[in-house]
């Protein structure tokens, strides 16, 4: 069965080429670009011929996406930067938004690359990026509504779930031990997945001006949402969702008949699942908390100002502030080098786990979701403890040092969280090693990828995986409009 970890792709001479003088050289030459993008992205080229697919089999293209671009890679002044830029900054647009109307509506599709399913998390954050463009191009302000209609109809199908079909196809997870329906691709109950299409759908809002995503089937899944979240806080019994599948994975399946661990009910939200899709150790996972903070805020801001819904916004506001004070209370503790830290989970009865994975919402990213300052005491001293060795899935090796995950195991990083050490960092030799090691970890094939071998980047898994494409591409945009690393930059 086709899942996100079959992706591994141990390189060789005759495919990853040979990197000689910062040059590479292929010997299976350019690619055919009539072939399938996964094709395309496994091989490397004999020089910085542009890798992305030709314009006619782009799935959509914004001419103020275009621009950027253009404008950006042309400071760029290394050539190879230069070159992985352009091919990964336009790469959700070109291989993954399935643009359409239905019933009169924009409707937009987003799959997660290698697998033809649109995960809540992953959509989002592939085309968030492009959102501050969107005041200026009607065609991609259109595609990120159809986005926000998608999440928003796929909430209402189901707010436990993960992943979902373009319709009622089913999945070859249709035998988990849930309540799985054709529209469902997979049913794992993650946080996250309901904070990011609230994250996607406010900041359009406030770059666009726009409120026409905001109608009543959106405030229905806002509804769904709160009502989810407050059935994970445990409070009044289990609640309605199980988890279980048939696996060899521990980490694919449930504890407990499917409930999880225990937790005791302090007033944070079970996520049984991490970002990663892997189970969570201790159930109260404390960045995707942090994220629901932030998430239930912004909703009770867009029901108050456009819904005119006071009541709903005042129950989010309260549940946040709730969350917010059992954070403070059970998620902060004292480690012994570090100091008062956050906890990457923890159950309420004093258990909790030193650790950080690099899918985002992780600990090193709460700066970026907004969860909290950069300059946080708590959030610096955490940050020291996850980028060293006192974090377990701390990798460092011949090619790169960094942050993988027990999603793919010991020895792999994974270049998202490189690029969110980049990003929440004031430091420019600390940036300036993250972009490099970014640049020269690609395994010669001009684009990111979930994670590589510490010691050989010419094994990684997944070729085609547009998530970290265009959050390589956020993070050069945004660090040439800081000034940061002009040299390599401009």
């Amino acid at each position: 069965m086709t899942t996100r970890r079959n992706f591994l792709k141990a390189g060789s001479l005759s495919l990853a080429g040979l990197m000689v003088g910062g040059k590479v050289y292929s010997a299976v030459g350019a690619p055919d670009k009539k072939k399938s993008f996964s094709t395309i992205a496994s091989k490397v080229t004999g020089d910085y011929t542009c890798k992305r697919p030709a314009p006619e089999a782009r799935k959509f293209t914004s001419k103020a996406v275009e621009e950027q671009l253009k404008a950006a890679k042309a400071r760029i002044k290394d050539p190879k930067l230069a070159w992985m830029f352009e091919n990964c900054y336009p790469n959700t647009l070109d291989t993954t938004c399935e643009f359409k109307i239905v019933d009169g509506k924009p409707d937009t599709f987003v799959i997660t690359g290698d697998i033809h399913a649109m995960w809540l998390r992953d959509s989002s954050a592939q085309v968030y990026p492009f959102v501050t463009l969107a005041k200026h191009d009607d065609d991609l302000r259109q595609m990120l509504i159809g986005a926000i209609n998608r999440q928003t109809a796929c909430i209402l199908i189901d707010p436990y779930a993960n992943a979902f079909n373009e319709g009622p196809t089913g999945s070859e997870w249709e035998s988990d031990r849930t309540e799985m329906k054709k529209e469902l691709h997979e049913r794992k109950w993650e946080i996250d997945s309901l904070c990011y299409p609230i994250r996607l759908a406010y900041h359009y809002w406030k770059e666009v001006g726009d409120t026409s995503v905001f109608d009543a089937k959106w405030e229905k899944a806002m509804e769904a949402v709160y009502r989810t979240f407050r059935e994970q806080q445990r409070k009044e019994g289990l609640g309605p969702y199980r988890f279980g599948r048939v696996t060899d994975r521990q980490s694919d399946t449930l504890l407990n008949d499917g409930w999880g661990s225990p937790v005791n009910p302090v007033g944070l939200i079970v996520s049984s699942f991490r970002p990663s899709d892997d189970a969570t150790l201790f159930g109260f996972l404390v960045p995707s908390n942090m994220f629901a903070i932030v998430s239930l805020r912004q909703a009770a801001e867009i029901l108050r100002a456009v819904r005119k819904n006071a009541e709903l916004a005042g129950r989010c506001e309260a549940l946040a502030n709730e969350v917010e004070a059992a954070v403070k209370k059970y998620a902060i503790v004292e480690h012994p080098e570090f100091g008062k830290v956050y906890a990457f989970e923890v159950d309420g009865y004093g258990s909790h786990a030193f650790m950080d994975d690099a899918n985002v919402p992780s600990l090193l990213a709460l700066p970026f979701l907004g969860c909290v300052d950069v300059n946080d005491p708590v959030y610096q001293n955490t940050r020291k403890l996850v980028l060293s060795p006192a974090n377990p899935y701390f990798f460092k090796g011949k090619a790169g040092e960094g942050i993988g995950g027990p999603h793919i195991g010991f020895d792999y990083i994974w270049p998202m969280s490189l690029i969110m050490r980049a990003t929440t960092s004031n430091d420019e030799a600390e940036i300036r090693y993250c972009i490099e090691t970014l640049r020269d970890t690609d395994g010669g094939t001009g684009f990111m990828h979930e994670s590589f071998h510490k010691d050989d980047p010419s094994k990684y898994t997944r070729s085609w995986f547009a998530w970290t494409n265009t959050l390589f591409g956020e993070l050069i945009v945004k660090l040439q409009s800081e000034g940061k690393v002009k040299d390599l930059l401009g």
